[in-house]
């Protein structure tokens, strides 16, 4: 397991509440509102809207370098 409970939990709670994430993916940062978390085959996803354009984009957690919960 790549990330602990209360990693996993705070993702859960940001798709929930609709929150932004901070995502770093090779060396890209990303940050979008977190819309749910999905099964992608096997590996698990944390599917983000892209607060310009509104497009839902798909960040595996296993190729996540790191990523922060952004509270209001």
């Amino acid at each position: 397991m790549r990330w602990s409970t209360d990693r996993y939990d705070q993702l859960e709670a940001a798709a929930r509440r609709g929150s932004r994430v901070a995502l770093s993916r090779r060396g890209t940062e990303y940050v979008v509102t977190a819309v749910r978390l999905e099964l992608e085959g096997r590996r698990e996803a944390l599917v983000g809207r892209h607060p310009m354009t509104g497009e839902e984009l798909s960040f595996v957690l296993d190729d996540l370098d790191s990523f922060q919960v952004i509270e209001w």
